[in-house]
């Protein structure tokens, strides 16, 4: 018997009894001839002590190390009066060792356990270390739980567990495909999925009506702190449905897990508000509701003044003229002031204009800035009563296209807020809905969809389809949490008509769409229902419920930022005969590089 009980079990009501524990060994301690050990396992720590008159374990105890594998076999005893630890579980007994086996015996560790500061490259090649960390195991049980409530919910509700093809075919989903070569079919290639979209609509056009899935999904993209190449996804299909149906029942699970999960109660029903007035007042389509911070709109107020800063936005089709006033933000020195008009321009702006409020009541004598000699004793007073900005506040202004202005200071209003200590505690939910359908692509001439191509239209604005799609509206909803979105879906199209015209207004010829989606045009020929669902990063939600910054804290074994695997040196070279299997040749250049050793070490990412 490895074990009889876990280090958790062993409490007071065991005094006397023998156990059998097997773990590592958190730490060793020497105390006159007398060994303590903290043994760790999957549950927990108990304290072990070995002396003398354990003969055979107590010499094994004094040759072990950090981490090394042990078995115990000992009586538990209440710890002596002066001794007890009410931080632990166990903290009120100790097992007295009488035999003692190492099982395996373990090199010196290159970073220590409970350090804080490990670099995270030494972290990530030696991750199988780093998941004994007591945060790390939080971290990935977390997770679990987590999925462990969401099966549960949609379990109880008829929700049908179906798996979706891993191999599949290549597909404009918005971001590049990971391509994977067919040696039956030489030249041709699987793609990895970017999602099991099509796939789900597809189970609802066979009847299933309940469709979901914990699904893996792969994106080729640049990489950022919320984003791997592979990653994980909860995906929902529902048919019959409109907005309110999928949207009620989301909410109800969401709720239900953070109250399972981290005992939070998210309270009565989300707020919903749509895409346009969350841009209009946050500059973003997934606004932090911690942070009151809100932007005012000046382009109308700009548009007749001299300052050609703020005229020429405000007069431009498609221009922005906006403000973010900042309570208490007159404190701000020139030294930080300048840090942020660094920031605003690393994120599109020209500069940063901005003006200090030091006496609201005196008019143009009560501000301090280099821009205030431009306006009209008019327009102050209007920017004044529009901002409501008071006594030792400051206002920073966004002139530009209406998009860079929301860039620069959406970002730019959580930066000061996270600065000035503006973010309000806790859990802040929205439901953000009524996105447009697309958007234009000015480089390409064309439209994009917002989402994806299968969301459905308002029903309402078909007929605009042809005629100005930028104003058509979709069916679609986001999820967003304290300025995270952490899922998204949309009602979809279920007419051949409606999803072929929606292809040809993306560019998407007949003979073009018939090519890459003829599959599913096919299908919704055949009695397809109405149909609508969402998908959870399941990443996100873990890592901001376990309250890390990055996803990769929450992943078992995650990607680099630069996607690549340190532990087992993924990518890698292979060998020729499996290319030449394949059909495939490298080319030249890359060939060379790959004999010289110039691969890409990925160690300092």
């Amino acid at each position: 018997m490895m074990r009889s009980h876990y280090s958790v079990d062993v409490t007071e009501s065991l005094i006397d009894s023998e156990v059998v524990l097997s773990g590592w060994v958190d730490t060793r301690r020497d105390h006159g001839g007398v060994v303590f050990i903290d043994l760790r396992d999957r549950q927990g720590i108990v304290q072990v002590v070995a002396d003398p008159d354990s003969g055979a374990a107590f010499s094994a105890a004094e040759g072990l190390r950090s981490e090394y594998v042990v078995k115990v076999k000992g009586r538990v005893r209440a710890r002596p009066e002066g001794t007890i630890n009410e931080a632990l579980p166990t903290g009120r007994i100790e097992v007295m060792a009488i035999e003692l086996e190492i099982l395996n015996a373990a090199e010196p560790l290159p970073f220590q356990l409970d350090e804080d500061d490990v670099n995270e490259a030494s972290r990530l090649r030696h991750r199988y270390l780093d998941l004994r960390r007591p945060s790390m195991q939080r971290a990935v049980r977390m997770r679990h739980e987590i999925v462990k409530s969401i099966r549960t919910f949609l379990n109880e509700r008829d929700f049908c567990d179906i798996e979706t093809p891993i191999l599949t075919k290549s597909t404009p989903e918005g971001a590049r495909d990971y391509l994977v070569p067919s040696r039956t079919y030489q030249g041709q290639f699987f793609a990895l999925p970017q999602s099991p979209q099509l796939f789900k609509q597809l189970l609802m056009v066979s009847g299933f009506e309940r469709y979901y899935q914990i699904a893996r999904c792969f994106r080729d993209e640049d990489l950022r702190a919320d984003r791997q190449p592979e990653f994980t996804q909860l995906d929902v299909e529902m048919s019959f449905i409109d907005e309110e149906d999928i949207m009620g029942l989301m909410e109800e699970m969401i709720k239900g897990l953070f109250k399972s999960v981290i005992d939070v109660d998210l309270g009565g029903p989300i707020p919903r508000m749509t895409y346009a007035d969350a841009m209009h007042r946050f500059g973003s389509d997934r606004p932090d509701l911690r942070v009151d911070l809100e932007l005012t709109e000046l382009t109308e107020v700009m548009k007749s003044v001299e300052f050609k800063v703020f005229s020429g936005p405000a007069n431009m089709d498609g221009g922005r003229v906006a403000a973010l006033h900042v309570p208490g933000g007159g404190a701000l020195t020139r030294q930080q002031i300048d840090q942020y008009t660094e920031y605003a321009k690393s994120l599109g702006a020209g500069g940063l204009a901005y003006i200090k409020v030091n006496d609201p009541s005196a008019g143009m004598n009560g501000l301090q800035s280099p821009i205030v000699k431009f306006l009209t004793e008019d327009v102050v007073k209007t920017l004044l009563e529009k901002t409501d900005a008071k006594e030792n506040d400051i206002i920073f202004f966004g002139s530009d296209k209406e998009s860079v202005v929301n860039d620069v200071l959406g970002a730019l209003r959580l930066k000061v807020a996270g600065d000035l200590g503006l973010v309000q505690p806790g859990w802040k939910p929205l439901w953000v809905i009524d996105f447009p359908l697309v958007e234009y692509d000015e480089d390409a001439k064309r439209y994009n969809a917002i989402h994806h191509p299968f969301t459905a239209p308002a029903v309402d604005q078909l007929d605009q389809l042809e005629t100005d799609a930028g104003k058509v509206l979709s069916r679609a909803y986001d999820l967003v949490m304290n300025g995270t979105e952490l899922g998204g879906g949309s009602i979809r199209i279920h007419s051949t008509d409606v999803q072929s015209r929606v292809f040809k207004m993306l560019g998407i010829e007949a003979e073009e769409a018939q090519e890459k989606f003829g599959f599913l045009l096919d299908a919704l020929r055949y009695g397809a229902p109405p149909h609508g669902g969402i998908a959870f990063g399941i990443d996100r939600i873990s890592a901001m419920m376990a309250g890390h910054e990055s996803i990769r804290d929450v992943i078992a074994f995650p990607k680099t930022q630069r996607a690549s695997c340190l532990m087992t040196e993924a990518p890698s070279i292979v060998d020729s005969t499996q290319l030449r299997d394949l059909g495939i040749r490298l080319r030249s250049s890359v060939a060379q590089k790959l004999a010289e050793g110039e691969e890409g070490s990925d160690a300092s990412s």
